[in-house]
């Protein structure tokens, strides 16, 4: 009668821990659609509207302060974050977070022979300072532009937005 058994079930006890075709597949069949799902639902997160972030507005400095044609570094919103603010050939402020969208390389501000641009020294990339858009090399998008309001005599920072907001 044991051999009978045997022959009928003939996996060893030592054997017993070894895990078969079939639940491997199983596993690999929930472990597949568990990633597929998940996938699908950070995709369609990243795609619902987002709403606007709220900022402290924050001193930049005074007018006096920045000569036409040249640019002011600072900190917003907080002091990781670093921004630039130009004060155009033109006579007009704008301001741009200072993070070159394409590796994160610090921005400057160039100004020759009348014309303006912001500068990624690490890729040579370029962005226009009326806009922020990408004027030449790699980065992949405009950079985010801080929102700027004069208040008499002062610069003050509002927010940031970035193109799709835009």
């Amino acid at each position: 009668m044991d051999k009978h058994l045997k022959d009928d079930f003939p996996v060893d006890w030592e054997d017993d821990h070894f895990v078969t075709r079939r639940e491997f597949f199983k596993f690999l069949t929930l472990a597949s659609g568990g990633l597929a799902v998940g996938t699908t639902a950070i995709a369609a997160y990243s795609k619902l509207p987002k709403g606007e972030r709220q900022f402290e507005p924050a001193l930049i400095c005074k007018t006096g302060d920045l000569k036409q044609g040249s640019a002011l570094s600072f900190s917003y919103p907080r002091p990781s974050d670093l921004c630039l603010l130009i004060h155009k050939i033109n006579g007009d402020f704008v301001a741009y977070t200072r993070r070159c969208t394409h590796l994160s390389c610090p921005v400057e501000y160039e100004a020759t022979n009348g014309a303006e641009r912001l500068y990624c020294p690490c890729h040579n990339g370029s962005f226009s300072v009326a806009e922020g858009k990408v004027l030449a090399g790699p980065p992949p998008h405009p950079l985010p532009k801080v929102k700027i309001e004069l208040r008499g005599e002062e610069i003050w920072a509002l927010g940031i937005t970035t193109e799709q907001e835009a």
